[in-house]
């Protein structure tokens, strides 16, 4: 059974989603542990899935896809088989980085980094190709207020 995240594990997960590429002595200075305390929270931590992964973040626009995205889709269809379609299109277009089934009027938002606008056509082109929808608008970012992957750790 996993432990449950106290305070210092919370600490070590806030540290650690600023910058992973401390070293185990820089971490366990900035949550007062001792080295090894450190090392084995981190590995527990690990070995529970608390750390999914370890990965750098990639400047999107140096990369060449400046432009963000948010593709909403709705479908008529809603079977086994479409769904196995869908998944397999989305999963394979390296373009669209994050895919969330919703309650309400939409079926589906696609979150996609491309060039431009042109780019953005080649994926809806790509994706209605490989699956039917009923209708698929696009939302172009304007400005990135706040894009983050960290998670809040402490409890309110």
């Amino acid at each position: 059974m996993a432990e449950e995240i106290d305070a210092i594990d919370r600490r070590l997960l806030a540290e650690l989603q600023r910058d992973c590429s401390l070293s185990v002595d820089q971490l366990a200075a900035r949550v007062n542990l001792s080295r090894n305390a450190c090392w084995r929270r981190v590995r527990r931590l690990e070995a529970d899935g608390v750390i999914a992964a370890r990965v750098a973040l990639v400047d999107a626009g140096k990369l060449g896809l400046g432009q963000s995205v948010f593709i909403l889709v709705r479908t008529s269809r809603h079977d086994p088989d479409w769904l196995a379609r869908f998944r397999a299109a989305v999963l394979s277009f390296p373009e669209i980085t994050g895919v969330f089934r919703m309650s309400g009027d939409l079926d589906y938002v696609l979150r996609a980094r491309v060039a431009d606008v042109k780019g953005y056509d080649r994926l809806y082109q790509k994706l209605i190709a490989a699956v039917p929808l009923s209708d698929v608008a696009a939302s172009f970012v304007m400005e990135e207020i706040k894009d983050t992957t960290v998670l809040p750790t402490e409890i309110r």
